[in-house]
């Protein structure tokens, strides 16, 4: 961890002789609680002499066609607490200080912890008792609800943002939620696109909502992604929802679209009686797992002898979506870890769920959206650095897909 530089005034400050004059840790902490005010008020007069472009009593200020105006009292909510400070105003009225901005009274970060602790679950309530018995803010009902509202305008901005024009890997995926609609609680679905950059960082490309999960919806998601840049994508991973790989090649014509195999596994054990489910999934394993995938073939044929009289719809399944569940065979290790399962968008929605998981229903779209970006905006705070081993599997890339991978 980075230490923290010391203010040079600190050493200056903090001697035994000055020190004296607090009797315990309250003289101490009320001093500071008026250095931080009085220094509030110091910053914004040097804010408003910014302002009008002089110093208080410059004669430079003579017939400049505004002047101060005296000051108001200003009631302002910071992590330290509620404190009164003056705010100076100029004639005009244009003053708009960045400290403390008009019609604002917080600062340092406060709405940030409302929004955080909204984010991570928590009722409108909740956060009021929180915010008071932390930082001895007092933060009516109203107040957090217009602050948490903003939030659906920065969904608006950040779900239309423009994209790159090229993805390494795109995985998709929905996560199902319930909301009331119309007198009744329905399920509606969030659906969900994470890409690999060109840089090797992963990104959360949008989400949109929209009811049971479907591959004629996926198109209207592909669609966006294209109406807002995206040329290529060199490899997508689902699925193997019915028509998802079509609705992909409708879209994105040279894309790769890899069935997750694991999704695969899960919808063939279904088929499987219980008590032959361990001998089955040793037989499924020798074609995952395999190094090519022509041993992977042979090990498919032995499946089928084995327990395709038996288990013929299980068997069916792999031979139907052979050559999408297999692309993955196509290149190196790293690249294969992955590509062949959406563990890392399902992984993503799990987290998700942490956020939302005291949320039974939620009143309408709008909620939903909100929540959920939250949630995303917290959860990606931690992707700030490309994935394992990036120059070699960038390198891969730029070998496999020439002329499409940019570097």
């Amino acid at each position: 961890m980075e230490e923290k530089q010391e203010h040079p005034l600190l050493a200056e400050m903090l001697t035994p002789e000055f020190l004296k004059q607090f009797k315990n840790s309250q003289d101490l902490n009320n001093f500071i609680d008026q250095l931080f005010t009085k220094g509030m008020e110091r910053m914004l007069e040097g804010e408003l002499d910014s302002h009008l472009g002089y110093t208080k009593h410059s004669p430079e200020g003579i017939n400049s066609g505004n002047s101060r105006n005296g000051k108001t009292i200003k009631t302002i909510k910071s992590k330290r607490g509620e404190f009164v400070i003056e705010v100076p105003r100029d004639r005009k009225g244009t003053f708009d200080p960045v400290l403390i901005p008009k019609r604002s009274r917080f600062i340092d970060g406060v709405e940030d912890i409302i929004i955080s602790l909204y984010a991570r679950g928590m009722s409108i309530r909740d956060i009021e008792t929180q915010v008071r018995e932390i930082y001895g803010i007092n933060v009516s009902d109203a107040t957090i609800s217009n602050i948490t509202a903003r939030v659906h305008a920065s969904v608006i901005e950040w779900q239309s943002r423009p994209l790159s024009k090229v993805y390494y890997v795109v995985w998709m995926d929905g996560i199902v939620f319930k909301v009331r609609q119309n007198g009744k609680v329905i399920n509606k679905t969030i659906y969900l696109a994470v890409g690999l950059n060109a840089h090797g960082f992963k990104e959360v490309l949008g989400m949109w909502l929209g009811e049971n999960e479907s591959a004629a919806f996926w198109v209207a998601v592909l669609n966006d992604l294209k109406s807002r840049g995206v040329e290529d994508i060199l490899i997508t991973c689902t699925d193997n929802l019915k028509g998802f790989t079509d609705a992909i090649i409708s879209t994105f014509r040279q894309s790769v679209t890899q069935i997750c195999v694991v999704h695969q596994i899960r919808n063939t054990l279904r088929f499987v009686v219980w008590k032959d489910k361990r001998k089955f999934m040793t037989d499924l394993k020798a074609i995952y797992n395999a190094p090519n995938k022509q041993v992977a073939e042979k090990a498919l044929e032995q499946l089928d002898v084995t327990w395709g009289s038996k288990y013929p719809h299980a068997i069916k399944s792999w031979k139907a979506n052979w050559d999408n569940l297999t692309h993955f065979f196509d290149y190196h290790l790293e690249i294969r870890k992955m590509i062949y399962t959406t563990n890392l968008i399902e992984n993503l929605n799990g987290k998700i769920r942490k956020y939302t998981n005291n949320k039974l229903s939620f009143p309408d779209d709008q909620a939903i959206l909100k929540a959920v970006y939250l949630a995303l905006r917290e959860i990606t705070k931690k992707w700030d650095k490309a994935v394992q081993n990036w120059p070699l599997i960038a390198n891969q890339f730029l070998t496999m897909f020439e002329g499409r991978a940019k570097k």
